[in-house]
């Protein structure tokens, strides 16, 4: 087996009115409607596949997210620019809009900004920095993989 590429992450979310509003007001997703797409779901695309991010309603009773150490999910990335001028810009939106940021990172070829989503969800804004740069020097670092047979 070898992995094409990540296709999509599906959150659980309590409300998704209001997660709807945050992923497409203040992140701009473009929210996309299927026939016979389950109620209390959303679903976005950046154009790349079919969707790549899902929500899916299940209560205000919910449990939360658990903070702190713990398994499973850390954090999503969404790359949204080239520039620290793109990632600046958009942490003057995010403050704004009054979304919380939890911290800020230069990992050497992304800059990125972290913030929570309304149900605590941890979401990663980043920057590629010189993306060949990147590219090269991944394909120097990390030995290619003969294919399986």
């Amino acid at each position: 087996m070898e992995v094409k590429e990540l296709g999509h992450v599906v959150l659980f979310v309590a409300d998704v009115e209001r997660s709807r509003h945050f992923y497409t007001d203040v992140l701009g997703f473009s929210e996309i409607r299927r026939e016979g797409q389950r109620p209390n779901t959303a679903m976005y695309s950046t154009g790349r596949t079919h969707h790549e991010l899902y929500l899916m309603q299940v209560g205000e009773d919910a449990q939360p997210v658990q903070q702190g150490k713990r398994l499973g999910l850390y954090h999503i990335g969404i790359k949204i620019g080239t520039t620290d001028e793109e990632l600046q810009d958009a942490l003057a939106e995010l403050q704004e809009a009054g979304v919380r940021v939890v911290g800020h990172n230069d990992h050497g070829h992304t800059h990125s900004l972290y913030i929570l989503d309304p149900d605590g969800n941890e979401i990663e804004l980043y920057i590629d920095v010189q993306p060949e740069t990147w590219r090269e020097e991944f394909a120097r670092e990390v030995p290619l993989r003969p294919a399986l047979r």
